[in-house]
């Protein structure tokens, strides 16, 4: 807390420091930016937040984010529902999107599994995962977990409870870099993996 602001001034400095990515200084200059900006551009920003926390829930298919039961993809009757496509995040989903390239329909998992922090499948959305491919409807399973250990263990952990299921399990090509994220991969990257797709 800095004595020379006021009370206010210094919690929303401290609750911007809190956001990933901003330092001190980055901090103080939002806040500052806040403060000078009129009264409707302030209150609108804080209406946004508010309408992020309140309106998003969880798409009921396909666990993406949505305003509604169903994500725009899901409710979408153009998509090719018989191959799925199983990201990590929902920003994974943006990524894969922004190629136009992908017709398909997705799975978010939530995260990974990474037994060292604690992460178990149970964790994630694997079962509800197992549960659309037995419904039958699947005939590709598209990995498009991260390419790294925990993505890549999460997806050889996803392929073997598919043993045994009529679908073709296939992984995005290895253009993406080892050790990297969909998020920072670049399009033509992207759009060379989803097209070299090979199986898993």
């Amino acid at each position: 807390m800095n004595p020379a602001y006021t009370q206010s001034l210094n919690v929303l400095i401290d609750e911007f420091g809190k956001l990933p990515g901003i330092g001190p200084k980055s901090a103080e200059r939002l806040a500052f930016h806040i403060l000078k900006s009129s009264p409707d551009q302030a209150l609108a920003l804080a209406r946004a937040i508010a309408d992020l926390k309140q309106k998003i829930r969880q798409c009921k298919v396909c666990f993406n984010l949505s305003e509604q039961e169903l994500c725009p993809i899901c409710g979408d009757p153009r998509r090719d529902t018989s191959i799925l496509c199983i990201v990590e995040q929902p920003k994974d989903i943006v990524m894969l999107e922004k190629t136009g390239l992908c017709k398909w329909i997705y799975h978010v998992l939530n995260g990974h599994i990474a037994p060292l922090e604690g992460i178990e499948p149970s964790d994630l959305t694997i079962d509800a995962l197992v549960g659309r491919i037995r419904a039958g409807k699947i005939s590709e399973v598209v990995m498009a977990t991260n390419p790294n250990v925990d993505g890549d263990g999460t997806a050889l952990y996803i392929a073997s409870l598919l043993r045994g299921q009529p679908v073709k399990v296939t992984r995005l090509a290895r253009g993406l870099p080892t050790g990297s994220t969909l998020e920072y991969a670049g399009g033509n990257i992207l759009a060379d993996a989803i097209l070299g797709r090979s199986p898993l």
